[in-house]
């Protein structure tokens, strides 16, 4: 190939990481790997979050991956004062916490991506590779755990009719079709008193304890028509 051709190539530049772990093992095998993932080029690395603000100014990387923990300046805070005065440059978070309280402080701080050190090994490669296409990463192992709360919730509220006895929602067709209390009784064969505690069971056992929602749920779960 010409001397020209060479010339004319367009050099690839790599992939610039700043490393911010003060602990130094782990810092070494977060390290290890990512001179192991091509096209990446590990800048520079520290062990407190002071240090961290200053080397960022000098070493203008792509990407800063930064433990949640950190002496002198936790990650959120600078994580956060990065964010605010260098917004072109991405944070991925390391940490211990699976708790959605952590997450939603790590977004509000602006982070690309929020990353557990427990799967770090396994989803470091694709976290990075999120981040560095514009997405954001969370990972894995929150994803599933928010998605398996989600559907628990769901169940949950699907299930409400399920905490209803059969004379419960019994009462409550009559009770959503506007009948009294000493109508319902009649019915049903029952006294006043068991149909205000069937009543006062039905508030409790559902999500809300108002007569207009009582009545909007017998109508949803076609108990009452109404008519």
């Amino acid at each position: 190939m010409s001397e020209g051709a060479h010339k004319g190539e367009k050099q690839v530049q790599p992939y610039r990481i700043l490393l911010a772990e003060d602990h130094i093992i782990f810092r070494e095998l977060i390290k290890k790997s990512l001179w192991e993932i091509p096209g990446l080029e590990v800048v520079g690395e520290v062990g407190d979050g002071l240090d961290l603000l200053e080397a960022v100014k000098k070493l203008n990387p792509h990407l800063i991956i930064l433990d949640i923990s950190m002496p002198r300046m936790s990650g959120l805070e600078a994580a956060a004062k990065i964010k605010r005065h260098h917004p072109r440059f991405k944070i991925l978070l390391l940490t211990m916490y699976r708790s959605r309280d952590h997450l939603v402080r790590a977004l509000e701080a602006g982070v690309d991506g929020y990353l557990l050190k427990e799967n770090a090994f396994n989803d470091l490669t694709a976290a990075i590779e999120a981040i560095r296409n514009g997405k954001r990463y969370i990972s894995t192992l929150i994803t599933q755990q928010m998605l398996d709360n989600l559907l628990k919730k769901s169940r949950t509220k699907s299930e409400g009719s399920e905490l209803l006895s059969p004379r419960e929602i019994e009462v409550l067709k009559h009770f959503a079709e506007g009948r009294s209390e000493k109508d319902i009784a009649e019915l049903l064969q029952i006294s006043g008193g068991t149909v205000r505690v069937h009543i006062a069971n039905i508030k409790k056992k559902l999500p809300t304890g108002r007569t207009a929602d009582l009545v909007r749920y017998a109508l949803r779960k076609g108990y009452s028509t109404l008519t």
